[in-house]
């Protein structure tokens, strides 16, 4: 399990943890002095060994540093608001795929409806679950989730990425296949766009089209709002990743 922390936490040989991981590090792994814990913090990864354990906090003192390559792919889901169980899935499904960013969008057939305060505690949910995830799955980072947007604030972005592929059930010709072959495996940021449970309106596939994004099939079968950004990214992650 790897553990988070701020990077005014680490100094030239310490690393200090703080908050709710110290009870976990305690009473529930039971980790005592002279065990090592795997510790992240502004995406580099520390093993360091546990010196110190109070009410308060954890002190370990840094033994390795490991230094990993960035991900030449980077991933992000922009995704119709689900119901909260749904939407919880894919952030937790999607941190363990090694998604970059997922950007929760407002669109017109949107089952869910949120107020400002219902989005910022929201967002602090969603982040809270991204965390657990990525400790779970030993990220180097925590998936990024920062505010709900719009549909026309998902719009303004788009021309950011490399490529934009847009999930649509009525789509029957362009397969998500084709357009991965076309891709350069070199560098590249993708955005995903799935719709909520009622799909995406026809209006908005064709305002999306129309700014460079690409409508494609994911096969036969219709996938759940759930399903869909878990298989996208699977399937890029296998086809590009080098």
């Amino acid at each position: 399990m790897n553990f988070f922390v701020p990077k005014e936490y680490v100094s030239e040989n310490q690393i200090v943890i703080k908050g709710s991981d110290v009870n976990h590090i305690k009473n529930v792994l039971r980790h005592s002095i002279g065990d090592v814990l795997d510790i992240v913090s502004d995406n580099v990864k520390y093993s360091a060994k546990i010196i110190e354990i109070s009410s308060e906090f954890v002190r370990c003192e840094i033994e390795e540093v490991h230094k990993e390559e960035c991900a030449n792919i980077k991933i992000t889901v922009f995704q119709g608001l689900a119901k909260a169980d749904k939407i919880e899935y894919i952030i937790q499904k999607c941190t363990e795929l090694g998604v970059y960013e997922i950007v929760p969008v407002e669109m017109k057939r949107c089952v869910v409806k949120l107020d400002s305060k219902d989005k910022v505690k929201k967002i602090d949910r969603w982040k809270k679950i991204a965390e657990v995830a990525a400790k779970q799955s030993l990220r180097n980072d925590i998936l990024r989730i920062e505010k709900v947007y719009s549909f026309e604030d998902m719009e303004s972005c788009l021309k950011n990425y490399d490529c934009v592929i847009l999930a649509y059930e009525k789509e029957k010709d362009v397969t998500l296949k084709s357009v991965l072959k076309k891709i350069d495996c070199g560098s590249c940021n993708i955005a995903v766009i799935i719709g909520p449970e009622g799909g995406l309106d026809e209006s908005e596939v064709e305002r999306l089209v129309g700014q460079g994004a690409i409508s494609v099939t994911l096969g036969k079968r219709i996938l759940r709002t759930e399903t869909a950004p878990v298989a996208m990214s699977a399937i890029i992650m296998y086809e590009l990743e080098s």
